[in-house]
């Protein structure tokens, strides 16, 4: 049986350090720029650190990936080119593309150069996985959250592209790469500036109902005084519809595979992924840890497998809402 990777996120050079020594496979990062959908001040990675991230995951055993996961504009186009020469220059061990141009430009210019097919492409059937494999030379596919069980498992059983899925982290309740709810609010598309609430837009303020959060003007929560708030976007606002204040569009919840594991691990799933590139280096060491952990139970023993307490409680406390489901991934009709 082939080993499963665990691929985790890196947001900064400490969070990928905590990810490589708390035992993933592969850690994805991005550049400092809008060339990555996770383009938040603060985050992120320029040539020099890049480099240094690199030599450190190498020299640990692990791989480095980059996420170039926007879609380039045609006034811009160089600055996703460079990213791929970057790339290249770098030793990167595959990046991660949603744009047909920019995987054309890669496969033209750097032949032996590893491409994955983003998340934000919206491949979702054996087909359009094999559309971007004959093309471009995908060798592997990171599946929207959207999915169920039995379609991940007809995905692989017609494709022989590696599939990765999400393990653990934020939930969306669009398609990726087809949300436009930021680009009604802001009128930046996230799939082209790379953030669904990019900060300029944002504003807190104190009132006397609590603590309001805006998004370019639009008011799409409220805080009491003993709430934390997120990040505000706004599929996970709360407003008030039919006299009833809640969330209207999706409840803020995390994605957590660790108790079926062994039937992934059985369709032939080549890794497991971590969201949380905007997250705290706490968070990736004990998403890591704890999942690192689960794989190789699950790996050594699949008919034996369980998940253990502390590893449930463990990602409950650092789950979106403090809960944690398998979204659509448990969902019955296909």
């Amino acid at each position: 049986m082939k080993k499963v990777d665990l691929v985790c996120p890196a947001g900064g050079f400490p969070a990928l350090r905590k990810a490589v020594d708390s035992g993933a496979d592969a850690v994805y990062m991005g550049f400092r720029d809008s060339t990555n959908a996770r383009n938040f001040p603060g985050l992120n990675f320029d040539e020099r650190s890049a480099a240094q991230a690199v030599k450190y995951a190498h020299d640990r055993g692990a791989k480095v990936l980059l996420a170039l996961n926007t879609y380039p504009q045609p006034q811009s186009w160089s600055l996703w080119t460079d990213a791929i020469d970057r790339a290249d220059r770098l030793g990167i061990d595959a990046v991660i593309l949603a744009d047909i141009g920019l995987m054309r430009y890669a496969t033209k210019k750097y032949p032996d150069l590893r491409l994955h097919l983003s998340v934000q492409g919206s491949a979702t059937s054996a087909e359009a996985i094999q559309f971007y494999k004959e093309q471009f030379n995908i060798r592997r596919v990171v599946l929207p959250r959207v999915l169920s069980l039995a379609q991940v498992e007809r995905v692989i059983q017609n494709t022989d592209v590696e599939v990765e899925v999400f393990g653990f982290g934020s939930l969306c309740v669009m398609v990726e790469g087809r949300c436009y709810l930021s680009s009604y609010a802001t009128g930046e598309s996230p799939n082209t500036c790379g953030a669904c609430s990019p900060a300029k837009y944002v504003e807190w303020s104190e009132g006397p109902k609590g603590r309001d959060v805006r998004l370019n003007g639009v008011l799409i929560d409220r805080y009491d005084q003993v709430e934390s708030a997120g990040y505000p976007v706004l599929c996970k606002g709360r407003f008030n519809v039919k006299g009833k204040l809640d969330y209207a569009i999706e409840e803020p919840t995390s994605l957590s595979v660790v108790d079926i594991l062994p039937q992934l691990i059985k369709m032939g799933v080549a890794a497991i992924k971590v969201e949380g590139r905007q997250r705290s280096p706490a968070y990736v060491g004990q998403v890591t840890s704890v999942l690192r952990a689960a794989l190789d139970a699950a790996e050594s023993n699949p008919e034996g497998y369980v998940a253990k307490s502390e590893w449930v409680e463990q990602l409950g406390r650092v789950s979106e809402g403090t809960t944690h489901t398998l979204g659509a991934l448990e969902r019955e009709w296909q």
